[in-house]
């Protein structure tokens, strides 16, 4: 057990819950588990369902502690709360825990799955965990479009898992998390522009409403969001999809371009903070579309 400020005990293993952004991993699970679903026309097998989605999620857990375990110092201003700086975690346990887990992850993956797939999340882990959170958010302001690659697999593992293979519509998947993340991200970013100015003062963490502006990156989210609503018709064009996915897709890209343009006339950071929200339904809502509509295919 610790304690916090107010002298209320936690539970420790909480602490550990809290290094692997449950939150996050779950959506991860989700849209890498409707990437299976679409892999093939039936409900794939369930027991590679259940070792892909447990091996997948192991990775992502594991990630989100090591990038934890990096950002540890800057946290102490940016998320005092969290486990690390807050003291609740000692550095090396964090380390050990992310280390158990990512070997766990590629066991389970790399048995009963394929290796493949367990390569695929390694990249990915390695990715997040220390291309983006070392050097990228030092390098450009661009980090989020860039290291947004490495958090748009989960649905391309999914899919490796149940058929061994990458797929030209498991990369579709990808392409719309890619272009999803940015948008996404950088509405936080302008709710969190004092802390993220004390970030790049004090560590260089370049991000782009500090490096750039606010009226530029305001701008940016609508043009990613346009970007976005073009993308996510590429599935219904390249016949992956139905009519059900298509009017979703239409709805919600609208739905994202209207937030972002409220952004722009408001500069209000509660519009921003309702826009990064928006967001997470959004992603939701649009895999969840991909599976009602792979299985109640509508067409003209």
């Amino acid at each position: 057990m610790t304690n916090t400020s107010s002298g209320t005990a936690i539970p420790l293993w909480k602490g550990y819950l809290e290094l692997c952004k449950p939150n996050v991993v779950l959506e991860m699970i989700f849209t890498a588990f409707v990437g299976m679903l679409l892999a093939v026309p039936e409900f794939p097998p369930l027991d590679k369902v259940t070792y892909g989605l447990i091996g997948i999620g192991l990775g992502a857990a594991s990630a989100a502690t090591f990038n934890q375990l990096v950002e540890r110092d800057m946290d102490t201003y940016l998320n005092p709360h969290r486990p690390l700086p807050s003291g609740r975690i000692p550095a090396m346990n964090a380390f050990v825990s992310a280390t158990v887990l990512g070997l766990i992850s590629m066991l389970i993956l790399g048995i009963k799955a394929n290796l493949l797939t367990a390569l695929l999340t390694f990249i990915s882990m390695l990715g997040y965990a220390f291309i983006y959170t070392s050097f990228l958010k030092k390098m450009t302001s661009q980090n989020i479009v860039i290291g947004g690659i490495f958090g748009s697999a989960p649905p391309l593992l999914g899919w490796c898992a149940i058929t061994g293979e990458i797929h030209p519509y498991a990369l579709l998947l990808v392409l719309i998390i890619f272009v999803w993340t940015p948008p996404h991200y950088w509405p936080l970013a302008i709710a969190r522009l004092e802390r993220l100015t004390q970030a790049f003062q004090d560590h260089g963490i370049r991000m782009l409403p500090v490096t750039h502006g606010l009226p530029f990156t305001r701008l940016q989210i609508l043009l990613w969001s346009i970007l976005l609503l073009l993308v996510t018709l590429l599935p219904y064009l390249t016949g992956m999809c139905g009519l059900i996915y298509l009017a979703s897709a239409l709805l919600l890209g609208l739905g994202f371009i209207y937030y972002a343009i409220q952004i722009i006339r408001t500069k209000e950071t509660r519009v921003a903070m309702r826009t990064f929200w928006f967001s997470i339904f959004y992603i939701t809502a649009l895999f969840a579309a991909l599976l009602v509509d792979h299985y109640v295919r509508i067409t003209l």
